[in-house]
């Protein structure tokens, strides 16, 4: 079992960068594929990013490719989101998941994730 840590959250202007870290506890992170996921407001939870559990492979929404990074550090069990040329339509609640994984999926659902941090709010103003 892993239990999962978001910060990172905050309020920024339309055009600036956040960067979102998740730290998880355990020793085996790196038997974990992990992702990023995010909620506003009456609307679903959606993916945002996810990573194999080397750091090798990536995959990315659409809405945030070429924005948003997703890495990871095996070293100190941690995934981060670095976020630049956000938008106010990337307001919402941001969540790390881990999923157990043998090799790689490209998991973009929340079903295929068995962990959950409790989240980090971001906010972008106009």
């Amino acid at each position: 079992q892993v239990q999962l840590v978001e910060s990172g959250g905050g309020l920024v202007q339309a055009g600036g960068s956040l960067r979102l870290s998740c730290a998880a506890s355990g020793r085996t992170f790196g038997s974990y594929q992990m992702g990023w996921f995010r909620q506003a407001p009456g609307k679903e939870r959606e993916f945002v990013a996810t990573i194999s559990r080397s750091g090798g492979m990536t995959y990315y929404a659409d809405s945030v490719k070429g924005r948003f990074t997703i890495s990871r550090d095996n070293t100190k069990n941690t995934v981060f989101l670095q976020m630049d040329s956000l938008k106010p339509e990337d307001t919402a609640r941001y969540y790390c998941a881990a999923a157990i994984r043998v090799g790689w999926v490209v998991g973009t659902s929340p079903v295929e994730y068995e962990y959950w941090g409790q989240g980090t709010q971001v906010t972008v103003s106009s």
